[in-house]
């Protein structure tokens, strides 16, 4: 009796019946929503915006997305992609960049991590150099959904592999890692269902092993060989990794695949692409 006594003089002392009013997520100050979406990853940032008018208002802030954009990004807006980013806020950019964007043509593309926003690209196996691709008794491109561009190159039977590939394109500051994206064996749909094809035509990968190589336009060159055994799985192979120190400089960088022992031939390879990519994204690729 006594605690509700207190009660009901309480709310007779604040001239009301009711009880007091519950602060809402609307309630936030938009400037201190703002301050608090800024320190948290874009996934996380999206997940807020979708609680509150608030938070959602709030999101579009340009500072928020300043710490999440590449320190290149104008670069690969106004000078890869030809685009105007006059008008455009910093969120947009970011939704617009975490897409993937293809240039030279459609043979690469470029986009960045929506968790970190670091800056990735691909290469196609149209966009490298392959030798013997001309000669459709040697090689053939292969439409595919399994691949980002669409298509791949296969390769039924020759003496000498050598694919080679090149890219100058302006980093930001860090550690990136190249992979060769290849499979042994033809593929196709049969139902619905994924069926590995031709692999009596995969030869040659166990007798001697592919090199790869990496070289930069700072003198840097790595070098790594592994027998191909991943029939009817696409495997990245890592090539290496190499550092950049200067953002606003160019890197200019050559990559080849390799097996050129001519006392036996080879058959059955799917070449699909390159990837290049922070080393923290690296991680994950090689665990896969």
């Amino acid at each position: 009796m006594g605690a509700n006594s207190s009660s009901i003089d309480s709310n007779s002392a604040n001239g009301s019946n009711h009880p007091p009013l519950k602060t809402k997520l609307e309630d936030i100050p938009e400037a201190c929503a703002a301050l608090i979406l800024s320190y948290l990853d874009p996934p996380e940032i999206c997940k807020l915006a979708r609680l509150s008018r608030a938070f959602s208002a709030a999101s579009s802030a340009d500072f928020i997305w300043d710490s999440k954009l590449p320190s290149n990004y104008r670069y690969i807006l106004e000078e890869l992609l030809a685009m105007s980013i006059a008008g455009m806020g910093k969120k947009d950019i970011f939704a617009k960049l975490s897409r993937p964007n293809s240039f030279d043509s459609g043979t690469k593309e470029v986009w960045i991590d929506q968790n970190n926003g670091g800056v990735c690209l691909a290469v196609s196996a149209k966009g490298m150099t392959i030798t013997g691709i001309d000669d459709r008794r040697y090689w053939n491109h292969i439409p595919t959904d399994e691949s980002r561009f669409g298509i791949v190159a296969y390769l039924h039977q020759i003496w000498w592999v050598e694919v080679d590939g090149e890219l100058e394109f302006q980093f930001p500051a860090g550690t990136y890692s190249v992979f060769f994206r290849l499979q042994l064996g033809k593929f196709t749909k049969r139902l619905g269902r994924r069926v590995i094809t031709n692999t009596e035509q995969v030869h040659g990968w166990d007798l001697k092993p592919v090199q790869f190589q990496l070289t930069t336009s700072d003198g840097g060159c790595v070098m790594s060989k592994c027998y191909l055994d991943n029939v009817g799985t696409w495997v990245h192979h890592h090539v290496g990794d190499f550092v950049v120190k200067d953002s606003a400089a160019m890197t200019k960088l050559k990559f080849s695949l390799m097996q050129i022992d001519c006392t036996h031939t080879k058959g059955g390879l799917c070449v699909d692409s390159v990837l290049i990519c922070p080393i923290s994204l690296a991680k994950e690729l090689r665990s896969s």
